[in-house]
């Protein structure tokens, strides 16, 4: 059963991810779109807090880096 800290931050980034998706969709930016589906989809295979917060961190700043 996993702690509240892990279902926080994967409902976090899942939600992260599925705005980037959604924005990325309409405007069609096909690395947009990777991004958010792997902050939707990474929470499945990460299991601590601090890597949660650490791979959600990087893919966030790879969102910012490659907005466009």
């Amino acid at each position: 059963m996993p702690t509240p800290a892990v279902l926080i931050v994967t409902i976090l980034f899942s939600l992260i991810g599925m705005g980037v998706f959604m924005y990325a969709k309409r405007l069609a930016l096909v690395r947009l779109m990777v991004l958010g589906v792997a902050l939707m989809v990474y929470p499945y295979f990460v299991d601590t807090v601090g890597l949660l917060w650490l791979i959600g961190a990087l893919l966030c700043v790879a969102v910012y880096y490659f907005r466009e």
